[in-house]
């Protein structure tokens, strides 16, 4: 029997009609190779080039041609309301995803991170919703921590005295 794989992704409005559909969380959206179970009981590989972040609405495209579309999981939240753009920036400061809607942010629920925005004077508010993050500023993709990237040159103490500069 055949082995089902998938090497390419259609990314959300590029595509009319899905066969079946995966439910994701955020965490199991980012993958490059991978087994996965569709609603229907198909079973395929996902065996793409590189890393990849899918969203809501991408869709696998199947060796023997079907569409299996992400579904976005429901995950433990927080809508998060007050002053907005302070908020914002504690959030980002700690490199924390974080979904940003007109009258609110969402981010995955975390202890540490609730008590300091609540300590910031923000109204909390728990919810089971999936988990749609915004994307790099670069593109499509995901924020990763304090990486810049090959290109992008910092510098940096060793806690000797020396400070060094990398490019």
């Amino acid at each position: 029997m055949e082995q089902i794989t998938a090497h390419s992704i259609l990314r959300s409005g590029h595509w009319l009609k899905a066969d079946s559909r995966v439910i994701l969380g955020y965490d199991t959206r980012f993958l490059r190779r991978k087994r996965l179970q569709a609603e229907d009981g198909s079973s395929f590989l996902v065996d793409l080039g590189e890393t990849t972040s899918l969203d809501h609405g991408d869709a696998f495209q199947l060796s023997d041609g079907r569409l299996i579309v992400v579904i976005a999981a429901q995950e433990p939240v927080v809508q998060i309301r007050g002053d907005l753009p302070r908020l914002a920036w504690h959030i980002g400061n700690r490199h924390t995803p974080c979904q940003i809607a007109g009258d609110h942010l969402v981010i995955r629920r975390d202890h540490v991170l609730e008590k300091m925005l609540t300590g910031l004077g923000a109204a909390l508010t728990l919810a089971e919703a999936p988990f749609r993050p915004e994307g790099g500023a670069y593109g499509h993709g995901r924020t990763m921590g304090h990486d810049h990237g090959p290109d992008f040159g910092h510098g940096h103490s060793h806690g000797d005295g020396h400070f060094h500069f990398h490019d």
